[in-house]
């Protein structure tokens, strides 16, 4: 049933409403499949705030952007189980 095993990293910052809600979801769904994943703060570097800083909170599956602003739970669980 399962694939190979996926890693998410969630790239958000502090203060920001739309990452803690992105966060939960991606703790919960990665929790019930028992998916490994990250945090990163943008803001801790320039680079990545340069890339990400107007998108977070951005879900990276596997290092590549798979979805920014919320969590599409369906499409996010398909991308994990595939």
């Amino acid at each position: 049933m399962m694939g190979r095993m996926h890693e998410v990293t969630v790239m958000t910052r502090q203060g920001c409403s739309l990452c803690v809600t992105a966060e939960q979801e991606v703790e919960r769904i990665c929790g019930e499949l028992g998916v490994p994943w990250s945090l990163t703060d943008v803001d801790t570097d320039p680079e990545l705030r340069a890339e990400y800083g107007d998108l977070v909170p951005v879900i990276l599956i596997d290092g590549k952007e798979h979805g920014y602003w919320r969590v599409e739970e369906d499409r996010f669980r398909q991308a994990l189980t595939s």
